[in-house]
């Protein structure tokens, strides 16, 4: 039994790890081109200001299912459950008459001790819902299969493992020795060692990952009775920084983008600046034999990205239902490639918490908006709303903190839309993170950012930082400790806006808007008069229960 009337259209849900906004050729990349991509831009629309709502990739995706930002889910760093209960699109879909499947990285961990204490049985329906994400799996990996002394990094099956050594790449962990490593002469050249990037990965192209998760994705597509959504998650151009041939050697240091930093940010920089640009990765970008080696493997990953893109829009087009698929492009974060002396993601610079972001809606509604872009602020909690909408249920928005996003797609943009964007990030663990707070609970980063400018707020008692966007676009001046009257007016509305923002309405989540308007005053009706004089302060009916007679005395002494 659904809500609604059932959907008639299918939704193919892309999202690649750690691709930067600017790493596409229709975002202006000067010498990277993702043509299969910029197709999809030119048949939807590209938002060029989408933020994700923490730039780390366990709490940003757990963001991005619940439609819902970090403090409410409490997921809020890689390792961290999604508690029991927690709603995402898969159960607003299904509730639609959606399927709704995973195919690739979830980063989700399940809420063992929630659901041991409910009686969920890991193998069961509801179980196994709960324990990824609320989606049915067709094939789950999470493409992270390191080892280190204590062991695997991530102790589930890998499914790419193995269908690697069913082809033969023999290894305890092909992942890793084939697939995300090339070879110095008889040695091994791990793509754990960013001098080895520009090695090619010792393994066939087409047994690579990313063609290995479209196979799977095809596979599930030709076997699909509609209704469904499709969660693809390419683990890929995330690191090791590694790719097969032909695409180990299609860019070069020549190819590179100048690194977006200065001398001056290493001045008094603010303090958990200061810190992440200390952190081994953040050291290792700031060498310029890493970028040029580095980079290029991740843009020949993007590039891979791309053709994987072209080969899975064929079939598409073959099977005549690029018609009825919306297609969304997004990514959990960025990547800092040694922009501000930084590398990986984590702070709230545009690299980092900037996301691509291209949808293309297969309505005649959306005739009209085809190749447009739209500077809009997004927060990618919107997609959950979106394809509720899509999908002709009503968006539950006691839960689902997002907005739908059809309006933009239909040229009908909300005259109320939001003035500013969020973003969050626990850097709890964190090793730095006891030189700089005496509590975890302190251990906390927010990002508000507007039409123009970009603020962070940092608990403990830490100065915040400020950019100006439209003065400082590259983000290398921070006018946080700036005493000038305008900055200091900025600052105060940024805390404001902050305020509100942490005022919402999070956690009513049992009771929609309706239905509180349907129980108000409903009490009266059900007996509950307290403050009453006497039966004439209040309409007859209400209390007819508690007039007349008193009933004969039928017990005894």
């Amino acid at each position: 039994m659904t809500e609604q009337a059932q959907p008639k259209k299918n939704i193919l849900f892309i999202m690649f790890d750690q691709l930067r906004w600017d790493y596409l050729s229709c975002a202006g990349h000067p010498t990277l081109h993702t043509p299969h991509i910029d197709r999809i831009a030119q048949m939807g629309v590209r938002f060029t200001r989408a933020y994700c709502q923490s730039p780390i990739c366990g709490s940003s995706r757990m963001s991005t299912y619940t439609g819902r930002y970090p403090s409410s889910h409490g997921a809020q760093f890689n390792g961290f459950p999604l508690r029991v209960g927690e709603q995402t699109m898969a159960d607003h879909l299904r509730r639609v008459g959606m399927d709704c499947w995973l195919i690739g990285k979830t980063h989700m961990v399940a809420d063992a001790e929630g659901m041991a204490r409910l009686g969920l049985e890991p193998d069961s329906l509801i179980g196994a819902r709960q324990a990824e994400c609320g989606f049915d799996v067709w094939v789950r990996d999470d493409g992270l299969w390191a080892e280190g002394p204590e062991g695997f990094y991530d102790q589930k099956r890998s499914p790419y493992n193995e269908y690697l050594k069913s082809k033969g790449y023999e290894a305890e962990n092909p992942w890793h020795d084939f697939a995300n490593s090339g070879t110095n002469g008889p040695d091994l050249a791990s793509g754990w060692f960013m001098q080895n990037a520009d090695k090619p990965a010792n393994i066939r192209e087409e047994d690579s990952e990313t063609p290995w998760l479209t196979t799977k994705t095809i596979e599930f597509i030709e076997q699909a009775k509609g209704p469904w959504c499709a969660h693809v998650s390419y683990i890929k151009p995330h690191w090791p920084y590694i790719v097969p041939a032909p695409y180990h050697d299609m860019f070069g240091p020549n190819h590179v983008p100048e690194a977006a930093r200065r001398d001056s940010e290493r001045d008094d920089p603010h303090p958990i600046f200061a810190a992440f640009m200390d952190t081994m990765v953040g050291r290792g970008f700031s060498r310029e034999e890493v970028r040029a080696k580095a980079i290029p493997a991740y843009m020949g990953l993007i590039k891979q990205c791309d053709d994987q893109m072209g080969r899975l829009f064929a079939y598409l087009d073959a099977t005549d239902r690029m018609k009825d698929t919306m297609i969304v492009l997004t990514s959990d974060h960025g990547d800092y490639l040694g922009d501000h002396w930084l590398g990986e993601k984590d702070l709230f610079h545009e690299c980092s918490v900037k996301v691509p972001l291209i949808i293309y809606d297969p309505s005649p509604e959306a005739d009209t908006t085809r190749g447009t872009t739209s500077d809009a602020l997004i927060e990618q909690i919107d997609l959950a709303a979106t394809f509720v909408d899509f999908a002709g249920g009503t968006v539950p928005s006691h839960i689902v903190e997002g907005r739908s996003l059809l309006p933009f797609l239909h040229g009908q943009p909300p005259q109320n839309w939001r003035d500013f964007a969020i973003s969050e990030y626990d850097y709890s663990l964190r090793p730095f993170a006891k030189t700089l707070v005496t509590r975890s609970a302190d251990a906390r980063l927010f990002m508000v950012t507007d039409a123009r400018w970009k603020f962070m707020h940092a608990e403990g008692g830490f100065r915040p930082m400020l950019f100006d966007l439209q003065n400082d676009p590259e983000e290398f001046v921070d006018l946080g400790a700036s005493e000038a009257p305008e900055h200091r007016e900025i600052i105060a509305l940024m805390y404001e806006r902050l305020g509100q923002w942490g005022r919402r309405m999070s956690q009513r989540v049992t009771r929609s808007e309706a239905d509180i308007t349907k129980m108000a005053g409903k009490s009266l009706r059900r007996g509950i008069l307290l403050g009453l004089h006497d039966e004439t302060d209040i309409a007859e009916e209400l209390s007819i229960k508690y007039r007349g007679a008193a009933p004969k005395q039928r017990f005894s002494d």
